[in-house]
């Protein structure tokens, strides 16, 4: 009976204990009896028998709901006997009611009884109903043949060996941080000259599919080359002198029209450049806490060394990874990669056969969706096996330095992961980057020039929390598409089965926790193009301004989880705007970390260990 409404067609979560059994086995109980045969390492086929007895209420159930749906001369609704149902609708129908009513409960338990934990939707094919093709009072009998987690064979991981670059801070580095500290303190000039690099200007578009216009906005600030907003921008504004226009062919990104071909116009109402500030104590005691412009400069000299540091403890951590998993033969369920895959290009609204969805583009999901899974199940059994917890100090930390990341109120953050349903899989992927940073505490790294590099601060929490916070971290469970439009949930990885209980719901898209993209690690947005005040390094147009209903088609997708865009666009509608900080630069300010919102994630963290 496929394609039945009720029939558990969609990928239900089974119980938390893991997948152990002989190549068969059966476990009975006084509702179902289930037999479990293993089709492949990664697949596993269940023989469920529901007794007559266990069934016979439901039917008794589904005569009184038909009762209630059917007119017979001479019975009130809802009274006609179950004698005249059967001659009138025929005993198939109601037997086929009360199946689908209860095939999900018999699925469930016998998922309990066999320790069959499901990565993706079941097929399910009913083989016997009782009065329809088995006797009168016969079991309901049906199989299921679902993917399912698998078990690996872990291998020696300690004393795992890699090199690295010496980790070392350039000149070059110490500058760079001291401009960008003087950019968010910069101001912004107009200027009578075409359009250049970097340059704020303020723009008018018209999007038109076919001849049809199907967005309009006006006053627009953006950041030349900042590549939030449409493809072939950056281009067409590149050389533009206010008062000019360009036609530029672009994929819409958003909106009804998003992934389909449109024609832009765009015209160019001004020119800004930004002025930075001097780099003297008098800059130095606007932007920091320090009196001098030496003192300042010494700190982020200090900064940048350990922002080395941290550079090269994140390439050890990938390298260690890489060899851990050359180690391990993991099968990966083609159903579990396949769903990624249409799930990660039907979230981001375009349909198949359109630019984006080209076979090169699936090729890189779906190789991004199966090393993913490689990671996840591996580093769950090295977490297994060095009895790896999460404690809810360590909870807290990890969502007070993602809701930086996409400028959040930690609070608000917080509450938002607890809503969705994301804290246990926050949960989990702490505890695989715990158990990586054990992996690492073990491993044997040294650099090109032949030193022994001590990476004891970059395992311990702190440095946990500093890898967390890096933009390109996080190798061990990311499933990243190198697209630029859409690249964090391409592949999210599938840990929902694993961690959710019996509850028969779909897997939540989001397999990443929401702290892959750096964009909003730098979103301090200090000012739009038209202030005085510099805005912030990209900060300009990442959203256009609330004078058109119809800016979304102009404006790039965001590309994270499900609960990541959520938290990217509440935090950029909560941005600062107009000025920068008048004291410290951001990175100095410790705001996320207040007691208020120590005390949201807190509850957070505790509601979830109950």
């Amino acid at each position: 009976m496929p394609g039945r409404p009720d029939s558990p067609d969609a990928r239900r979560p089974g119980p938390s204990a893991p997948y152990r059994r002989d190549d068969q086995s059966t476990q009975e109980s006084h509702v179902v009896k289930s037999t479990a045969e293993n089709l492949s390492p990664t697949r596993v086929k269940l023989d469920v028998e529901v007794p007559f007895e266990d069934l016979k209420p439901r039917l008794d159930q589904a005569y009184k709901t038909v009762a209630n749906q059917i007119q017979v001369p001479g019975f009130r609704k809802g009274k006609v006997p179950a004698r005249l149902i059967d001659q009138r609708v025929g005993r198939g129908y109601v037997v086929e009611t009360a199946v689908n009513e209860g095939l999900n409960d018999y699925y469930q338990e016998a998922l309990a009884q066999t320790e069959t934990t499901p990565m993706a939707r079941p097929e399910v094919e009913v083989t016997s109903m009782p009065g329809v093709d088995g006797e009168a009072e016969g079991p309901l009998k049906f199989s299921v043949e679902v993917d399912i987690r698998p078990e690996v064979e872990l291998p020696d991981y300690k004393g795992l060996k890699v090199t690295v670059e010496p980790a070392a801070a350039s000149e070059e580095d110490e500058q760079k941080a001291l401009d960008e500290l003087r950019s968010r303190f910069g101001t912004l000039k107009a200027v009578e000259r075409p359009a250049a690099q970097d340059d704020f200007v303020t723009i008018t578009l018209t999007a038109t599919v076919g001849d049809e216009q199907v967005d309009h906005a006006e006053d627009l600030s953006y950041q030349v080359g900042a590549g939030t907003m449409l493809d072939g921008m950056d281009e067409a504004l590149e050389g533009l002198s206010a008062g000019e226009d360009a036609v530029f062919e672009t994929v819409l990104a958003g909106g009804d029209h998003s992934g389909e071909k449109a024609t832009v116009k765009v015209i160019l109402g001004g020119v800004k450049e930004r002025e930075l500030p001097e780099a003297d104590d008098d800059f130095a005691q606007l932007a920091s806490e320090f009196d001098t412009i030496d003192e300042l400069k010494a700190d982020l000299k200090e900064k940048a060394a350990e922002g080395a540091v941290t550079g090269q403890g994140i390439e050890a951590r990938d390298k260690v990874l890489e060899e851990l998993v050359k180690l391990v033969e993991v099968p990966v369920p083609d159903s579990v990669v396949n769903e990624q895959i249409e799930q990660h290009f039907s979230q981001q609204g375009h349909s198949e056969g359109d630019e984006h969805d080209t076979p090169e583009h699936r090729a890189e999901v779906e190789s991004n969706a199966r090393e993913a899974f490689r990671n996840e199940i591996i580093l769950d059994k090295v977490a297994d096996a060095e009895e790896v917890g999460v404690d809810q100090g360590e909870l807290i930390e990890y969502i007070i330095s993602t809701s930086q990341q996409y400028g959040m109120d930690p609070n608000q953050f917080a509450q938002m992961l607890d809503q969705a349903g994301q804290v246990p899989m926050i949960m989990g992927e702490v505890r695989r980057r715990k158990a990586l940073a054990k992996v690492l505490e073990y491993a044997l790294v040294t650099d090109t020039a032949g030193n022994t590099v001590d990476l004891t601060a970059f395992v311990t929490p702190g440095g946990e929390d500093s890898a967390a916070s890096d933009d390109s971290a996080d190798s061990a469970d990311s499933a990243d598409s190198a697209d630029s439009a859409d690249s964090a949930d391409s592949a999210p990885s599938a840990d929902s089965p694993a961690e959710a209980e019996k509850t028969p719901a779909k897997k939540a898209p989001a397999k990443k926790a929401p702290a892959k993209t750096a964009a909003a690690k730098k979103a301090e947005a200090e000012g739009a193009a038209g202030s005085e005040e510099a805005p912030a390094k990209k900060a300009p147009a990442k959203k256009a301004p609330a004078k058109t209903a119809a800016k979304t088609a102009t404006t790039k997708a965001p590309a994270k989880t499900a609960a990541a865009k959520k938290a990217e666009a509440e935090g950029e509608e909560k941005a600062p705007a107009k000025k920068a900080p008048a004291k410290k630069a951001p990175a100095k300010t410790a705001a996320a970390k207040t007691a208020a919102a120590k005390k949201t994630a807190e509850d957070t963290a505790a509601d979830t260990a109950e």
